[in-house]
């Protein structure tokens, strides 16, 4: 794991090193372990350094800041070039295949000089050009210079687990791994996008697609690689390599898959191999553990697969909320596989001293407080020595462990004429989680109704489209008009949801969240179930092996993981994750959050109506009614716009 960054200048602009040095010292907590640079110039010479001062008078510069995870030597520095001197990567991430593609390159005669998979990414690049990127599997961002080419190319892993963003300015092109070098070299993308403003205070989204909340800000597409000519200028041409090819008209009966105990030993064939390729590393590794199902499967299998002894040390965060701590399960999972467990508990008063900086972290607002609950995880592994970390991420997405999933289901049911087998699972759903009847109806309602009739029925259930706090009239005024974030087109509804939450609405914030807070601790941050043969392999599954006919989640995966994880975890209801005590946090720092919406910072912030923000507050504190996570994405923009000093202008 590192960090990446580097400039393409404009023709007659001057190669900026000192920006290029700041980008790149930017990254240092990504990679406190080596630094190199690269200049590549018009004459079609690459030339690397430990300086900046190498690109002086260059064409593009490349910086790089490392981690040092496989091949631990200098074998491993980056900015690599090829033995022939006409090509050169800088990436960051892993790419846990690399033995396999390096046995492939050698039976073709490739000879390498090292056992990094800097190497092989290099000479994969270099045999197959960009075909190379649908062979990796791994996590990665990267920025290769082709000399003979004449082109610079920008590329992320098919999910987007790795950042990358980049920014115009007077010089040309600048990208990095994360925002704050683009913005302290680019004061002027430090505007707000409206669009993507309304999303978040509305509905917690961030990381949507190709833009950012800063308006001049923009990441490379997970899945796709952008070349820009070495020439400066123009737009950059997309090559999508990545799609999980949604078909709405796909949606598999259980009679034309293979049967479903065939379907969940190939799931569990697919999940263990993905589990010994990502144990790959030259550093000790450990599991991020929330006593769930997922965490619990990676641990698991962790132990089952380990080659040799592992010293296996699991983090996990315990609520102090008898209703959040799963504490009992953390065990449980944790002494099935053998694992050192260490545990971090966490009070209100410190998410108020940690807030600031946790918000420098992430560099965007983020949704809840749960964000702040896996960022002392990290910081607990990196004060016990661990520099990599398995996690569940992409599981909920995969495997429709939302009970928002739910009304998808409903909806499939309904839209495929199975109207008593809708009705039964209604009924079912309801007498297991009677908490949940209402809602069922009004997700599917919201999945369903056309935009109009939205405006209508959601102030029904305090769900408005454009609530009174929202300053409605700004946003207008920017073309930007209340909608909903998407609604269900398909047959194959619970599909179609799927691969919206994996591709838009859920999996890249939840990335991003755990890029960052990994990364602010120096640790990198694997995601075993995001593995793409195995999401293609889930997806193509009948909907109902992914809930069952009672709304259990993950059905097949349940089933996959028997006799390896705990019965009790595989047949828990409930889906807590890192989840905090947040309405009962709030109220008892409620002193400090009425300061935040009483001040004159919130006054600057124009997209918000501060009376109707208080008197929103006052009735939670008041009757406990109508909180939900509303508040704290107030509170996070507020903080937010202050620190990084957002525009609201234009």
């Amino acid at each position: 794991m590192c960090g990446i960054a580097g400039i393409l200048r404009r023709e007659g602009a001057p190669m900026d090193v000192a920006t290029l040095a700041q980008l790149t010292t930017s990254l240092v907590h990504r990679g406190p372990d080596d630094v190199g640079f690269l200049g590549g110039f018009d004459d079609g010479t690459l030339r690397t350094a430990r300086s900046a001062e190498v690109a002086q008078g260059a064409r593009v510069a490349l910086g790089h800041r490392r981690l040092s995870i496989i091949e631990l030597g200098p074998g491993g520095w980056q900015p690599m070039v090829s033995q022939d001197g006409s090509l050169a990567l800088v990436f960051n991430g892993e790419i846990y295949n690399y033995r396999e593609l390096r046995r492939e390159l050698e039976g073709q005669g490739r000879r390498f000089r090292t056992q990094s998979d800097t190497e092989v990414l290099l000479a994969s690049l270099e045999h197959w050009g960009l075909g190379a990127l649908p062979r990796l599997v791994g996590m990665f961002a990267l920025a290769a210079v082709d000399a003979r080419a004449r082109r610079l190319v920008l590329a992320r892993d098919p999910f987007g687990i790795k950042p990358l963003y980049y920014a115009e300015g007077p010089q040309g092109l600048l990208f990095a791994s994360e925002l704050r070098g683009l913005l302290a070299a680019q004061g002027s993308v430090r505007r707000v996008h409206p669009r993507r403003l309304y999303e978040y205070l509305r509905f917690g989204l961030t990381d949507d697609g190709e833009e950012t909340l800063f308006a001049g800000v923009r990441q490379v597409a997970g899945g796709e690689a952008l070349s820009f000519a070495l020439g400066g200028g123009g737009a950059p041409t997309p090559h999508r390599y990545f799609a999980l090819g949604f078909d709405p008209e796909s949606s598999r009966e259980a009679g034309s898959a293979p049967s479903f105990e065939q379907a969940a030993e190939r799931l569990r064939s697919l999940f263990l191999e993905s589990i010994r390729l990502h144990l790959r590393s030259d550093v000790p590794v450990g599991a991020a553990l929330s006593g769930g199902i997922d965490s619990s499967s990676i641990v698991c299998a962790m132990r089952a697969v380990a080659e040799g002894p592992l010293e296996l040390h699991a983090f996990s965060y315990v609520a102090d909320d008898p209703a959040l701590s799963e504490e009992r399960w953390i065990d449980l999972a944790g002494g099935a596989a053998q694992a050192e467990i260490h545990k971090v508990r966490l009070s209100p008063e410190e998410l108020v001293a940690d807030l600031d900086e946790l918000l420098r972290v992430q560099e965007q607002p983020f949704g809840s407080t749960s964000i702040y609950a896996q960022y002392r995880v990290f910081r607990l592994a990196r004060e016990h020595g661990i520099r990599v970390l398995l996690d569940g991420q992409g599981a909920d997405e995969m495997l429709g462990g939302y009970r928002t999933y739910l009304a998808s289901r409903l909806v499939s049911l309904v839209r495929e004429r199975r109207f008593g087998e809708a009705g039964r699972f209604f009924a079912r759903v309801a007498r297991a989680m009677p908490a949940e009847r209402t809602d069922l109806v009004a997700r599917a309602a919201g999945l369903t109704l056309p935009t109009a009739l939205q405006r209508l029925v959601r102030p029904l259930v305090r769900q408005e489209l454009e609530p009174a706090w929202l300053a409605r009239e700004w946003f207008r005024a920017r073309d930007v008009h209340p909608a909903p974030l998407w609604r269900s087109q398909s047959r194959a509804a619970l599909r179609e949801h799927l691969h919206t939450t994996l591709l838009r609405t859920s999996l890249p914030m939840l990335l991003r969240y755990e890029d960052r807070n990994s990364m602010a601790f120096s640790i990198e941050s694997r995601v075993p179930f995001l593995h793409p043969e195995l999401v293609r392999f889930v997806l193509a599954l009948p909907e109902e092996w992914i809930l069952g006919e009672d709304g259990t989640s993950k059905h097949v995966f349940r089933r996959a993981m028997r006799g390896l994880v705990p019965d009790p975890v595989l047949d828990r209801r409930d889906k807590i994750g890192f989840a905090t005590p947040e309405r009962r946090w709030l109220e008892a720092i409620a002193p400090w959050v009425e300061k935040i919406l009483s001040g004159e910072a919130v006054a600057r912030v124009p997209v918000l109506r501060p009376a109707a923000l208080r008197e929103s507050w006052q009735e939670v504190l008041r009757t406990g009614r109508g909180f939900d996570f509303r508040v704290w994405r107030w509170i996070n923009l507020v903080r937010w716009s202050e620190l990084f000093d957002v525009s609201f202008e234009g």
